[in-house]
């Protein structure tokens, strides 16, 4: 009976399938159903899902508003020009190409390198010009978008790794998700890639998720695959030594994502680049639930918290992420 409940009330979130109701309850576990009717409906309007369901709308908004992003080094948005994606990208070394319509990091091709005509994969994997443009064309009649719609190829430049994260990832480059909620940063966890996530940073693939303290940005938790871990499977780092750089910085930032959209409910992704700083690479509607996993944590509390504030997106992003550090702060668990 408490096994049925509890799959109730955590849809999405296998995790904790065989936990009592009682625990999720004490741990403020937010379920799919809860999310979706109480948290996303009300605070994102359907039509601003576009700003952020097309990744080049929102980079084309994120310049218009000033925020760091990764140079937009062209776009290809029909089949006649992918012939024309050699002059293109022809005098770079490294690019990075996603489809502006793709989720979960499907279509992304990175080209770490190249030597002469032969370009290599972050993997080391060679690849030809004919083959990335297989790639650009598969983008461009939907392979990887929601819903399998058309889409258009994005060519940016590629992300720099921050020194102080190379032991704690593999392959790819760590990302950081934050939850804004009405404008307050809420919740964090850095997503990190490792070989049995091919690279991808995202955790149903099997990337190490991090808890964050809101605080300090310093880890507090961590899992791969739902359970616990404390060393990247990799590396051998041990990921409880995990402090975030610019942490202040890249909440600043997070609210500024929230605040240029409008949507009250959202997942925003940076990324620090070794030149550039913190960087904005995408923002989600519907970000998932996670990140309650990563930091062992719930979220219901926290938005409760922000609830109980007067027009808390008018306050100044500065008391925000005040307001954040002082009532979402966590201790370490490991």
């Amino acid at each position: 009976m408490l096994a049925k409940l509890a799959n109730k009330l955590i849809d999405g979130i296998p995790f904790v399938r065989n936990m009592a109701a009682v625990q999720l309850h004490r741990k403020g576990i937010l379920g799919m159903n809860r999310r979706n009717a109480q948290y996303i409906s009300p605070n994102n309007a359907r039509y601003l899902f576009p700003l952020v369901d097309d990744k080049l709308q929102t980079k084309k908004l994120a310049i218009e508003n000033g925020v760091n992003v990764p140079t937009l080094l062209g776009v290809v948005d029909n089949q006649h020009d992918v012939s024309m994606l050699s002059e293109l990208v022809g005098g770079l070394d490294s690019f990075c190409i996603k489809p502006a319509k793709g989720s979960g990091g499907k279509g992304i091709l990175i080209i770490a390198r190249r030597e002469g005509d032969q370009f290599f994969r972050s993997n080391g994997q060679p690849i030809s010009m004919s083959d990335i443009e297989r790639h650009v064309s598969n983008i461009l009649a939907g392979l990887f978008s929601l819903g399998g719609a058309t889409d258009v190829a994005m060519m940016e430049s590629l992300i720099v790794v921050e020194p102080e994260f190379k032991n704690y990832s593999y392959e790819g480059v760590p990302d950081i998700r934050v939850i804004v909620f009405r404008g307050v940063p809420v919740m964090a966890m850095m997503r990190l890639s490792c070989a049995a996530s091919h690279g991808k940073a995202n955790l149903h693939q099997g990337a190490v998720g991090v808890g964050i303290d809101m605080a300090t940005g310093n880890a507090v938790n961590a899992v791969q695959r739902d359970k616990p871990v404390k060393y990247h499977p990799d590396t051998e780092q041990d990921l409880m030594q995990l402090n975030i750089p610019h942490w202040h910085q890249l909440l600043e930032l997070a609210c500024e994502c929230a605040d240029m959209t409008g949507l009250g409910y959202l997942g925003v992704d940076l990324v620090i680049d070794a030149n550039m700083g913190p960087v904005l690479l995408e923002l989600n509607a519907r970000p998932g639930l996670s990140i309650q996993i990563a930091n062992s944590a719930g979220l219901v509390p926290r938005l409760k918290a922000v609830e109980g504030l007067s027009r808390p997106e008018r306050m100044s992003i500065k008391r925000r992420v005040e307001f954040a550090g002082k009532h979402f702060s966590a201790k370490p668990l490991l």
